[in-house]
Order: C-alpha cells, then structure tokens, then sequence
C-alpha cells in the first residue's frame, strides 16, 4: 500500500496551471504527485492523460502546443532516463515544455534502481538544455514553478523543476511488502 506525504504545495500549483492556461497533463503517476494529480483530474478544464511511458507525454504535449494547447509533464525521475531522445522533438520545434518532475533516488531512497536517474538525471537534461529549477522548501515549490512555467512559455524552451525527495517524503519497503511515504 502506498501512503503519501500530505503534501501542502499542490492547491498553489494547481493554481498556476490555470494562471498559465494548461489544459492537458500527461503523467506517469508518482506518489509524491497525489494530491496536485487529483486536483487536475477533478478540475474540468484540464484533462490528465495517464501514459504508459513519459516520453509520449513529451510527444503529447508538443503536439497539443502545435493545436495551440497548453501542457505540464508531471513524473518521477526514473522517467527522465525514457524521455531525453524525445526532448529534441520540443527542443526543435521551440515548444514550450514545463515539467514538474519528482526525485527519487536521493535523500533516505531505499530502491537502488531509482539512484541512476534520481543522481545523473538532471545532469542529462541540463546537457540537453533543458533549463533546471530546484525549490528549497515546500513553501518555494509553487513559486519556483511558476518562475519555470513562466520562462517555457514566454521563451519556447523546456524547463524541469525537480522536486527533492526531502520535499515529498521518503519511501520506505517494509518485510510484509508496504511502502511509507
């Protein structure tokens, strides 16, 4: 069973969704992603896509820019791995891409698999221009993505405000197989 950190920032970004009129949220759905996911999906104006693999929410989202739509990809770092070839699709058409993506693989992970991503990551997407923004708090969550919504948008470019583990909580496994957030 997951349980997820209660997580205070979702209601303020949900708000800054609307303020930059996205309509589509394609996700691979993380945990720490719970509350801010199902403001979306009780939010009539924005349809929440749920994909099998993150790299067609960048597809996704490039194409709903071309149609004139507003998107956000929202993930967990282990999808950054799926989507880096897909990138140059928005990077070329000057797409405007926010990503709110969620770290794994740092402060107190106990699942070696999510390390490579959670540590080398945003190193790739900073190599592939993808501009990083990384709030301290919980309080500086909503503000910081609005700052990375703003600069997509107004500059056609892909942002990723990377959401630290010690800011969603940390996963645990126990013997009897259920997670803690």
């Amino acid at each position: 069973m997951n349980d997820v950190v209660e997580i205070d920032w979702s209601e303020s970004v949900h708000a800054i969704l609307k303020a930059h009129r996205i309509e589509i949220v394609p996700t691979v759905p993380d945990g720490g992603l719970t509350n801010l996911l199902r403001r979306c999906e009780a939010d009539k104006d924005i349809r929440v896509v749920t994909l099998s693999t993150e790299q067609d929410g960048v597809a996704l989202a490039v194409g709903a820019w071309l149609g004139g739509v507003h998107s956000a990809l929202m993930m967990q770092s282990s999808g950054i791995g799926n989507i880096l070839n897909m990138l140059t699709l928005a990077s070329q058409c000057r797409a405007p891409l926010p990503m709110l993506i969620t770290m794994r693989g740092e402060w107190g992970e106990f699942n070696p698999w999510q390390i490579p991503m959670g540590q080398g990551g945003p190193d790739l997407l900073e190599r592939l221009g993808v501009r990083l923004f990384r709030p301290a708090t919980r309080d500086d969550i909503a503000p910081t993505f609005a700052a990375a919504a703003a600069l997509s948008r107004h500059t056609g470019t892909t942002t990723a405000t990377l959401i630290g583990q010690h800011l969603v909580g940390t996963k645990t496994f126990d013997a009897a197989g259920a997670r803690d957030g």
